[in-house]
C-alpha cells in the first residue's frame, strides 16, 4: 500500500490548471491568427469583383474635342466635305451642325434605328466619345451659304415663317428657328444653307413612310412631312437652301 503526500496532490492540480491555462491560450491565438487571414481571403475577391466592374464599365464621355474629332471626321469628307460643306448635294452639310445633333444621328445609324447601309459602316467602330468629337469639329465649322429658287421663294417662306393652317402644317421655324440655326437642347437640327436637294429627298421619305427611330422625337417630322405635296416639299426644301442670317445683323434671309 502506497499513499502520495497531500503536497504532491496540490503540485498536480497546479500543474493541471497551468496546462488548461496554456492550451486554452493557445487556442484563443490559433484564432486570433486565423481572423485577418480570413477576412483578406474574404476581401481578395471582394476586390478583384470591384476590379473587374470598374473594368466592365463604360468611361465617361466628355464634351467633344474638335481638335480630336479633326482627325477622326477625315474619312467623313469623302461625302461631306473636309469642312462639313458637301459639293454633292445628295449628301447633307454638316458645318455648323450640332455636335448633339451629329452624335446622336451617329448612334441611331450604329443602332440601325436610322438605315443607310453606308453610314451604318460608318457608325459601327466609333465610339460614344468618337461621335461627341467628331460632332465637336463639324460644329465648329461655318455652313457656306446657298441660293434660293425665286420661283418657289414665295411658298416656301410661308412654309417656313407661318405654315399653313389649313393643312395642319405648322411653321419651321417654331422648331428650327428664324434663321435656320435650330436648338441643340431639343435635338432639333440647323437647317440653314443645307442643301435642297438632300432636304426634298428626306421629306419626300419621310412623307412615303421612312422614320428614323421609334423615339417619339423621331415621329415628328413624318408626320408633318405626310401633309406636304411635292411643290411644298420643294418649295420649303428651296427656301431652306437659300436661309442664313444676313452678315452683321440677327435677322434671316432668303436670297
Amino acid at each position: 500500500m502506497s499513499f502520495r503526500p497531500a503536497g504532491s496532490r496540490s503540485a498536480v492540480v497546479g500543474y493541471a490548471v497551468a496546462l488548461v491555462f496554456a492550451l486554452s491560450s493557445s487556442v484563443v491565438l490559433a484564432q486570433q491568427a486565423k481572423a485577418p487571414a480570413a477576412a483578406a481571403s474574404a476581401a481578395q475577391p471582394a476586390a478583384a469583383a470591384t476590379a473587374e466592374q470598374a473594368a466592365a464599365a463604360p468611361a465617361a464621355v466628355k464634351p467633344g474635342d474638335a481638335t480630336a474629332g479633326a482627325a477622326k471626321a477625315a474619312v467623313c469628307g469623302a461625302c461631306h466635305g473636309m469642312d462639313g460643306n458637301s459639293s454633292d448635294p445628295q449628301y447633307p452639310k454638316l458645318a455648323g451642325q450640332h455636335e448633339s445633333y451629329i452624335a446622336h444621328q451617329l448612334t441611331s445609324f450604329k443602332s440601325g434605328k436610322r438605315q443607310n447601309p453606308i453610314m451604318l459602316g460608318m457608325a459601327t467602330p466609333l465610339s460614344e466619345q468618337d461621335m461627341h468629337d467628331i460632332g465637336a469639329y463639324f460644329a465648329s465649322k461655318s455652313s457656306l451659304p446657298g441660293v434660293a429658287d425665286q420661283a418657289l421663294v414665295a411658298r416656301g417662306q410661308q412654309l417656313y415663317r407661318e405654315g399653313d393652317t389649313s393643312k395642319g402644317v405648322p411653321a419651321c421655324m417654331a422648331c428650327h428657328s428664324i434663321d435656320g440655326r435650330g436648338n441643340p437642347g431639343a435635338m432639333y437640327p440647323q437647317l440653314t444653307s443645307q442643301h435642297a436637294q438632300y432636304i426634298e429627298a428626306t421629306l419626300k421619305a419621310w412623307h412615303d413612310g421612312t422614320t428614323w427611330g421609334d423615339e417619339a422625337h423621331a415621329q415628328i417630322m413624318p408626320g408633318i412631312a405626310k401633309k406636304l405635296d411635292e411643290k411644298d416639299i420643294a418649295a420649303v426644301a428651296s427656301y431652306v437652301e437659300g436661309l442664313h442670317a444676313a452678315e452683321g445683323a440677327g435677322a434671316s434671309a432668303a436670297k
